[in-house]
This record gives C-alpha cells, structure tokens and sequence, in this order.
C-alpha cells in the first residue's frame, strides 16, 4: 500500500518527449509511453523475423527449432556495406535495424520516466553504454572495416564460434589492453559488489537472539578490515562506475581490432622490450 501512495507522485501527465498525452497511460505497474509502443513493435517484429529466420533455414542446411542451431548470418563480405538480398544477409540487416530500434527506445523511454520522477537520466545513460557496445560491434566496427560480414550472427553456438574466431585473428586477443582493462572492471565490480552484498545479508540476517545490525556496524566492519568505508551510497556509485567502464571498455577493446589494428595483439607489446631501461 505503502507503493501504492507514492506511486500516486508521479503517475501524472506530462514528462513525455514524443506524443504528448497519446501513450502517457499505465497498463498495471508498467509505463507505456510512446517509447514503449516503439519497443514493443521493434523487439515483436525482430524475434518474429528471427522465428522465421529459422523455420525457412536461412544461412543453414535447412529449416530447424534447435535453438543451438539457429543463426541468422550476417551478408557475405562480398557486399560490403551494400542492402543485401533478404535470404542473403537481408533477414540479418534487418533484425539489427529492429534491435538498435527497440534498444533505443527502451533509453528514452526510461528517460521519460526519470523525468516524471523528478530525478537525474543516470539510469538511461547507464543503459545506453550497453547499447553503445552492441551497436559497436553491429555497425560502427563493420562500417570502419567496409562490410556488414563483420558483425556477429545472431544465434548461440555462432556467435560464440564468432567470438572465438576474432579471438584467434589477433592470435591472444586477451593481450588486448582495451580488454584487459575491460575485463579488470568486470571482476572488480563484481568483487566489490559481492563483498557489498554479502555485508548486506550478514547485518540482516544476525545470529539467532541478536538484534540487526545498522548501517554503522557496516561502515565499522570495512574500516578495521580495510582502513576506509565508502558508505552506502558510495558502494552504489563505484558499482555504477565500474559497470559502466566495463561495458565502455569492452567496446573500444573490439573496435580497435580490426579497423586500428590488424597484427597480432602480443606485438603491440614489443614497444616495453624496447624501453630502454632494459639497455
């Protein structure tokens, strides 16, 4: 009930960026908007144009249900950055249009209701690194090498056989500094976020005849482990910090191999043998 009054705040009109009143309703607890018909329409007809990707076997030996099977291929390299035929690359391009749509209004329409809350767009802007990385690799990296090809097929066992097959055309990709750093956010911000979580659950769930604990007994557990408690907030922020880099980073480590670099990713190290403090 307690939801139910504060909801009451900000389930007014207005706060829309296209529209107007048109699509500023709720069906239940979900927001609608004119961003929200968009998304349903892009992620509805992309995943029925993948369903149908499959049932006529487009870019595999024959129709199939298999979801390890499934791939819906980029077009041949040989068309660059030209439309493909739909049964060639065509279906591909097509649903990549779908996903960038329904992404993309998914940011504004979280941006919509960061406005009808009264609060800052960190929450659209967070999402929108995560798109940022999906359209680096969909578009922005094929565009920069000359050919759609390079994007990665939409489905599970190719994709990850895409993945594998641009690790080994720059022999150790995991010499990528851009995804060294990448992958350092990755496991610092689930580090961190794991040692917040589990304070979270010790002090709410104390032994049996103790009282719960406060948010100074968290504070004081970090400051004798560690020297310094970042505080509630602040153990959110650095979260939101490290995701965000994470995601940003793993973007960059893909689009600099390639169209920046086209050697091997250990000789781009060759420049610390030759420092001359080995001399």
């Amino acid at each position: 009930m307690a939801m139910l009054s504060f909801e009451k705040k900000y389930r007014a009109r207005g706060g829309t960026l296209v529209g107007g009143d048109l699509f500023d309703f709720w069906i239940g607890p979900f927001y609608v908007g004119f961003f929200g018909v968009t998304t349903i329409f892009f992620a509805v007809l992309g995943t029925i144009l993948l369903v149908w990707g499959a049932a006529i076997g487009e870019g595999l030996d024959g129709p199939t249900w298999n979801l390890w099977q499934i791939s819906i291929a980029p077009p041949d390299l040989s068309y660059g950055l030209a439309i493909a035929p739909l049964y060639d690359g065509g279906l591909w391009q097509v649903v990549t249009v779908c996903a960038i749509g329904a992404f993309g209004s998914w940011v504004l329409r979280q941006a919509e209701i960061s406005r009808k809350l009264g609060m800052g767009y960190h929450v659209p802007v967070a999402y929108s690194v995560a798109v940022f990385a999906y359209v680096t690799l969909v578009v922005i990296r094929p565009v920069l090498l000359g050919a759609w090809g390079h994007g990665f097929p939409y489905g599970i066992i190719s994709h990850l056989d895409w993945v594998s097959n641009v690790g080994y055309q720059y022999l150790h990709f995991h010499y990528n500094p851009a995804h060294m750093i990448a992958i350092t956010f990755f496991f610092t911000n689930c580090f961190a976020l794991a040692l917040h979580g589990g304070l979270i659950l010790s002090v709410t769930n104390p032994p049996k005849g103790e009282p719960i604990k406060t948010s100074e007994h968290e504070n004081t557990y970090f400051r004798d482990a560690l020297g310094y408690s970042i505080g509630a907030i602040g153990i959110h922020r650095l979260g939101l910090f490290l995701a965000l880099n994470a995601g940003l980073w793993s973007a960059v480590c893909i689009v600099i191999s390639g169209p920046f670099w086209t050697q091997s990713w250990p000789e781009w190290w060759n420049w610390w043998l030759q420092l001359p403090i080995w001399f």
